[in-house]
C-alpha cells in the first residue's frame, strides 16, 4: 500500500514533537524538578492546527497564544479537544470581549483598565499579573512594585487572579533575580501560580519554582514567521 505524501507529513511532524517533548522533559528532570509539578504550556504562535493536534496526541493538553485572533480560531478548531487556552500578548482593550471568550486565561494583565474591561465582560475570569523587570516603554506588564495594588483591584473587582507571569529580562543574574522576586510576590499574594520560563530558560525557572513553562521553539521548532 502506497503511503500518501500527507500521512508521512503527519508521522513526521508527530515523531518531530514526540522526541522534542521527551528533551523538554528531560531538561525538567534534569533541574531537580518532577515533571507532574511543571506545567507545559505549548505556545502555538505562528503554528497551525497540525501542531496543535500531533502535541494534544501526545497528551499535552494547555495551550497559548499571542493574538487574539489565532486564539479564537484555534480555540473554536479544538474545542472537541477540550483544551485549555492561555491568552499571552498584551490586552487592547477592544478586543479584550473576544479574549475573555476564546482564553481560560488571561495571563498578560498589566492594567487597571484592562482588569475593569475584563470584569465587565467576564465576571469572575481567570487572570495571572504579568510582572516586568526591564522598565521598557515597549515592554507589557507592570513593576514590581505595582503588583500587589493590581491583584488587591483585580480581587474587589471578583476576578480569580491565578498568579504571575513573567517573560525574563536578558542576562542570567537578570532572570535569576526576576524569578526570585516573581516567586517571593506570589507568596506574599497568595497566589499558586508562577508562569516562568521558556525555551532558554527553562531549567533556571524550574530551579526557582515555576510552576508552568511557556514553549514554541523548544517544541515545535523554529517559528514559521
Amino acid at each position: 500500500m502506497t503511503t500518501s505524501p500527507a500521512s508521512c507529513a503527519s508521522d513526521e511532524l508527530a515523531e518531530r514533537l514526540r522526541a522534542n517533548l521527551a528533551r523538554v522533559r528531560a531538561r525538567i528532570s534534569a533541574s531537580g524538578r518532577d515533571l507532574s509539578s511543571v506545567r507545559v504550556v505549548a505556545v502555538t504562535k505562528t503554528f497551525g492546527l497540525d501542531e496543535v493536534r500531533a502535541a494534544y496526541e501526545l497528551g499535552l493538553r494547555t495551550f497559548a497564544e499571542n493574538y487574539v485572533d489565532e486564539l479564537c480560531e484555534k480555540s473554536r478548531a479544538t474545542r472537541d479537544l477540550g483544551l485549555s487556552w492561555h491568552y499571552l500578548g498584551a490586552l487592547q482593550t477592544n478586543k479584550i470581549a473576544r479574549a475573555t471568550t476564546c482564553a481560560a486565561v488571561l495571563s498578560s494583565v498589566a492594567r487597571a483598565k484592562e482588569l475593569e474591561k475584563i470584569a465587565a465582560s467576564s465576571p469572575g475570569k481567570t487572570i495571572d499579573v504579568q510582572v516586568d523587570f526591564t522598565g521598557a516603554a515597549r515592554r507589557n506588564g507592570v513593576a514590581p512594585v505595582e503588583v500587589a495594588p493590581l491583584v488587591s483591584l483585580a480581587r474587589s473587582l471578583s476576578l480569580h487572579v491565578r498568579g504571575l507571569m513573567v517573560v525574563a529580562p536578558p542576562g542570567e543574574r537578570a532572570t535569576r533575580e526576576a524569578f526570585l522576586t516573581t516567586c517571593d510576590l506570589a507568596d506574599e499574594l497568595g497566589l499558586v501560580e508562577r508562569s516562568m520560563g521558556m525555551s532558554d530558560d527553562l531549567e533556571l525557572a524550574c530551579e526557582l519554582g515555576t510552576t508552568e513553562v511557556r514553549l514554541g521553539r523548544a517544541l515545535f521548532g523554529s517559528r514559521l514567521g
